[in-house]
């Protein structure tokens, strides 16, 4: 299995950046791809941004040209840079693990909170 932890949400003000980590442990030679997906209240989740082993990315229209998805191999980590933040961006961001194995689903880190403030 893959474990996934997220850390880098907060409250900042409209305009402002933050930027989202999100660590993998386990079984993570089965990763193909990482993302953040986020929930806002009432609201279905949905993707971010995509990056894939190769350093293929993409991004929901909503927030292109204002986020940026990364990977640091040699730290496992995934960030997602977020800038010129608005307040629709409040939500739960979620950090999300495609897994190559058939039949193995996504893993899922448990969320960090995202606050912006008008």
């Amino acid at each position: 299995q893959v474990q996934l932890v997220e850390s880098g949400g907060g409250l900042v003000q409209s305009g402002g950046s933050l930027r989202l980590s999100c660590a993998a442990s386990g079984r993570i030679s089965s990763i193909f791809r990482m993302g953040w997906y986020r929930q806002a209240p009432g609201k279905q989740r949905e993707l971010v941004a995509l990056i894939t082993t190769g350093g293929s990315t993409n991004y929901a229209d909503s927030v292109k040209g204002r986020f940026t998805i990364s990977g640091d191999n040699a730290k496992n980590t995934v960030y997602l840079q977020m800038n010129k933040l608005k307040p629709e961006d409040t939500a739960v961001y979620y950090c999300n693990a495609g897994d190559l194995r058939v039949g193995v689903p996504d893993s899922w880190g448990q969320g960090t909170q995202v606050t912006v403030s008008s």
